[in-house]
């Protein structure tokens, strides 16, 4: 499904991965930013932690798997060896999943709206006026494949750093659009 803003996915040139804006979470349950929403608020730029995460605990899945299955093939007597590990082995990359998606980052017309944790919640909500500057960081890598480190700077207060976000420097566009539209 395609973004219901433009600019939400403006140089992917494919579907936008967070859905439109109109849209509600996995199995009908509205997301943090969604519930959070001010009367007259509008969603204009969702993005979340980039895909590039989930590397190592698909590699570390994928060895275990391999592990399980030549010791399945080889040792049959060990089959429940085998099966304990095949379960084993999904645990990490069920577990970065879950983080990955737990963290949600979105601007609106109003504020910069970040949420991460999955047991324990962290939000960081700066109304946009209130934003002094936004730093980005990238590496080579993560200027290869679009994610990078972002350090946003509240008036007041201290820098808030948040790292992999996939788009960092859309992300930033956004932010900048927005604060000069309210001038």
């Amino acid at each position: 499904m395609d973004c219901a803003v433009p600019s939400m996915c403006a140089g992917h040139g494919m579907p936008c991965p967070y859905g439109t804006v109109s849209d509600v979470g996995i199995e009908g349950r509205m997301s943090y930013v969604e519930k959070n929403l001010i009367a007259g608020e509008k969603l204009v730029y969702r993005t979340g932690v980039h895909w590039s995460v989930l590397f190592w605990p698909f590699v570390f899945t994928v060895l275990v798997e391999a592990a399980a299955l030549a010791t399945f093939y080889f040792r049959r007597d060990l089959v429940i060896v085998a099966a304990a590990l095949i379960v084993a082995a999904a645990i990490p990359l069920i577990y970065a999943v879950l983080k990955r998606n737990a963290t949600e980052i979105a601007v609106t017309n109003r504020r910069v709206m970040i949420k991460t944790g999955m047991f324990s919640r962290r939000s960081l909500e700066i109304m946009l006026p209130k934003v002094e500057s936004i730093g980005i960081d990238e590496s080579t890598f993560g200027r290869m494949l679009g994610y990078g480190s972002v350090m946003i700077h509240g008036t007041g207060g201290t820098p808030e750093p948040f790292a992999k976000i996939a788009h960092p420097s859309e992300f930033r566009r956004e932010v900048q659009q927005q604060i000069d539209t309210q001038r």
